[in-house]
């Protein structure tokens, strides 16, 4: 057997790490422990790298390493939110103080969004390029700082993470092993058009908080006969409907709520129903879900400052002309949809995917479309499922949070998926309020669902599609 060479000294590490050659970049610091409010944190090595791959990229890096001797040899890549702009170093020593190097990225668009108006550099660099470049980088860092490559690479991301996820599955197979992808906002372009159609909407039939209130009660009560009877009238499981429910719920809503008037139903079905192109009518994008909130349903209308300019009035773009003009600018870079992961699937990856079905910032139905259409790609569900799960959890809004959910730990599940052949099926959700269960229900792999038999949680097997699928000029094939 050959014998694995010791790693090398601390300060060898470190000297090499400052004389390391990054492409397209450079290291701008490599330095021990960085003080933190936590002393309780082990020794470790922070590293930032600027990338510049483009004309206008600014990208940067941050790699966090913990001590040789405590490495567990694995590497994980976190996500980013929103328009990102920023590093989140906190976020990086939870993972490093459990042994895990770790990187994230500012995905290039520092100090703002503004960074994006009118430059495709950043908008590839926001859309794929900052987050496989981090990782090349991430990689040497380790190469360099532990004399050995990582045995096992792992993503985790929400939202925008999720974006960054499923790019990361798609474009680059060989980045990782396992990949988390949460409410992830894959769908990008068609996302923000639901963005300004809702925002459009609001702005000119505007909504207090009692109506919006009593309008969540009536799709809560109007899907209740499809609940369970720990959830029934508490929240909207399956939020899959028909025009005929949009019109029941509408219904219900103003027996509810008197000062909902003819204009707010006329709001409210445009709202449940999604963006439709203004001249052909094709779908843009699927409508709020029954359940969920209005308030983190629109806003996030800095995609079209980068297309038309920061002084543009948002509110007079069309859904026609306007909203082509969008798409062919961005939706090759930002939008991750091709259902075509054989390269990831050949080598071993495995993929879980989670959506909240009351998450109106970045709906169920686009990611349950696309988990449809990797199962078409690859001839069955039971094809797809071998390698990538999806959930969507009753209840849960934009991610786990306060009196929303607990979830399991997802990137473990992908771990032992990965490397001890553990297959996640049945997961514990947790509902809680005021810190304290609520609800503590089984979650099953989409299509199934939770039922409940002869007082006990059991799974059966739930309808298959059943959302509106974006149509294909909104999801553009990707481009370099």
């Amino acid at each position: 057997m050959t014998a694995l060479a010791a790693p090398p000294e601390h300060t060898d590490r470190l000297a090499a790490l400052r004389q390391l050659q990054i492409d397209a970049g450079k290291i701008v610091l490599a330095d021990e422990s960085i003080a933190t409010a936590d002393k309780n944190l082990p020794p470790h090595t922070v590293v930032k790298i600027v990338l510049n791959p483009g004309k206008d990229s600014n990208i940067n890096v941050e790699v966090c390493l913990p001590e040789a001797a405590k490495w567990n040899k694995r590497f994980i890549g976190l996500g980013n939110g929103g328009a990102a702009g920023r590093i989140n170093s906190g976020g990086l020593l939870g993972y490093m103080a459990r042994g895990y190097a770790v990187a994230t990225t500012d995905m290039g668009t520092a100090p703002n969004s503004d960074s994006g108006i009118g430059k495709p550099d950043v908008w590839k660099d926001f859309g794929y390029r900052a987050t496989h470049l981090m990782t090349v980088c991430a990689k040497q860092v380790i190469q360099s700082y532990y004399g050995r490559s990582p045995e096992y690479s792992y993503f985790n991301g929400g939202s925008t993470g999720g974006q960054q996820a499923l790019q990361e599955a798609q474009r680059y197979p060989e980045d990782y092993d396992g990949i988390v992808a949460n409410v992830p906002a894959h769908c990008r372009t068609p996302l923000h058009a639901y963005f300004l159609w809702n925002e459009q909407i609001f702005h000119q039939c505007p909504f207090s908080s009692s109506q919006e209130e009593n309008v969540i009660a009536a799709g809560n009560e109007y899907m209740a006969s499809s609940e369970i009877p720990q959830t029934a009238g508490k929240m909207v499981s399956d939020p899959r409907c028909t025009d005929k429910d949009i019109e029941a719920v509408i219904a219900l809503a103003r027996k509810k709520d008197p000062t909902l008037t003819d204009k707010h139903a006329i709001a409210l079905k445009k709202l449940f129903g999604g963006p439709t192109h203004a001249i052909t009518g094709e779908r843009i994008f699927d409508g709020i879900p029954f359940g969920s909130s209005f308030k983190i349903a629109h806003g996030h209308l800095y995609l079209f400052q980068w297309i038309f300019g920061k002084d543009k009035d948002l509110q007079s773009l069309d859904f026609g002309k306007d909203i082509d003009t969008y798409t062919a600018a961005l939706g090759p870079y930002l939008n991750a949809e091709n259902p075509d992961l054989t390269a990831f699937e050949k080598r071993g990856g495995r993929l879980i995917m989670i959506s909240g079905s009351a998450d109106s910032c970045v709906p169920y139905h686009a990611s349950l479309d696309y988990y449809e259409r990797v199962a078409e790609h690859f001839g069955s569900l039971e094809k797809a499922a071998a390698f990538c799960k999806f959930y969507i959890v009753p209840g849960m809004s934009h991610g786990p949070g306060p009196g929303i959910n607990k979830l399991p730990d997802m990137l473990g599940l992908v771990m032992n998926w990965r490397e001890k052949g553990e297959v996640p099926h049945t997961l514990s959700a947790q509902r809680m309020v005021d810190g304290k269960t609520e609800l503590d229900m089984p979650l099953y792999p989409y299509p199934e669902k939770t039922n409940w038999e002869s007082g006990a949680y059991k799974p059966v097997t739930g309808p298959r599609g059943g959302v509106e699928r974006v149509a294909e000029r909104f999801r553009p094939q990707a481009a370099e």
